[in-house]
């Protein structure tokens, strides 16, 4: 508890949900143009090409995909290895200011990777290795099989596959024409000064990252925020920032940060379906997801399938099966749903569908009975 402000108010996870919810433009969509909801959610999980569109079409009011597809095509957004070492789509901005924070998680990732402990024990600089494949990368595009190739051709005695994984660590884009919307390409990297034309912000603002933070998942604990970014060692910089921050507890004790002013809806605030891309940050933003993943909910991993929030949590998984002309979206509930739940699932996924056929050919949604 915060030493000298007497006990703090316990959230439960209801409670921390509609914070949640509201912080994450879920409780209702908001007008807002794409590129400031994506500043405010600080970043969009990448891995799938589509998973970003989602994102923002389940948040906002009036979502067009060419209003980010457009902005990744003229470089005002971007795809890059960010939080937890993982695919991220973020504005231009955020890509220079946000990548020095992160940097220290994602080489711990990398390095720490058991080919590379093994190349490295055998000899090899990898501070070279690292050097020479930022010059290649810099000079145009490649995919990571290119690289590999070129990285054998250097040094024909070392495992140029497992060398080539330190790639991960140079501040990179993945290139357009993949990412954008209903368009493919290869899996293309250069740097992000090459791409953006602008030199990386070195300075960083890790105070500015913890309040962003709080801002899109707060109230939240010092391991949340940890597990959200991959960074270790945060609690010296929360109890920096602890007078001007307000702290609450959970249900378990444990203590909450959040910024003094935030909202915090009522517990019973009501909240509407909402589908979410097969990876988002609402459900993997907390170290603790009791705030959001209902209880049941075991195969929303699966590759391909995305999570239906009912009741603001996550009730059941879809997936969009295509066939030439035509799309059956199916559900699979976690839990037995009403009938005016069940109702509102189909409602909201056939406009889901909708989407993501860009309104053309025939739709069908189908919500199998729970499991």
């Amino acid at each position: 508890m915060p030493r000298g402000r007497g006990p703090s108010k316990s959230l439960g996870p209801r409670a921390l949900n509609r914070a949640l919810l509201d912080r994450q433009l879920l409780l209702r969509r908001r007008r807002i143009q794409a590129l400031d909801a994506v500043e405010r959610l600080v970043a969009l999980q990448a891995q799938v090409p589509r998973d970003p569109y989602v994102a923002l079409w389940t948040r906002v009011d009036g979502f067009r995909a060419e209003a980010l597809s457009d902005a990744m095509a003229d470089r005002r957004a971007v795809r890059m290895t960010l939080l937890r070492g993982t695919l991220h789509t973020v504005t231009a901005r955020d890509a220079l200011a946000l990548r020095p924070l992160i940097q220290p998680a994602i080489e711990k990732v990398v390095f720490g990777s058991s080919p590379l402990r093994t190349l490295v024990r055998a000899g090899l600089d990898l501070d070279e290795g690292v050097g020479f494949m930022k010059t290649l990368l810099h000079e145009a595009p490649k995919t990571r099989a290119e690289l590999v190739k070129t990285i054998a051709e250097r040094w024909p005695a070392v495992d140029a596959d497992s060398l080539g994984y330190a790639m991960y660590v140079i501040p990179t884009v993945q290139t357009t024409p993949r990412g954008l919307w209903n368009r493919s390409g290869a899996s293309r990297f250069t740097t992000v000064e090459a791409w953006l034309g602008r030199p990386i912000d070195e300075r960083g603002d890790l105070d500015a990252l913890i309040r962003r933070y709080l801002t899109a998942f707060g109230p939240a604990t010092v391991a949340d925020a940890q597990y959200w970014s991959g960074l270790t060692g945060l609690g010296v910089a929360f109890e920096q920032m602890r007078p001007s921050l307000r702290t609450f507890v959970d249900e378990n004790g444990r203590e909450l940060f959040d910024l003094p002013n935030a909202r915090r809806p009522n517990a019973d605030t009501p909240a509407p379906v909402r589908f979410l891309p097969e990876y988002d940050n609402v459900v993997i933003g907390h170290k603790d997801r009791s705030r959001i993943v209902g209880p049941g909910t075991t195969r929303w991993t699966d590759v391909g399938w995305g999570i239906v929030l009912v009741d603001g949590f996550t009730s059941a998984r879809w997936i969009l099966e295509r066939e030439r002309d035509a799309a059956t979206l199916r559900i699979e509930p976690f839990r037995r749903l009403t009938r005016s739940e069940r109702a509102e699932v189909a409602d909201e996924g056939d406009r889901l569908a909708a989407f993501l056929m860009d309104g053309a050919g025939s739709r069908d949604v189908r919500i199998a009975a729970a499991t």
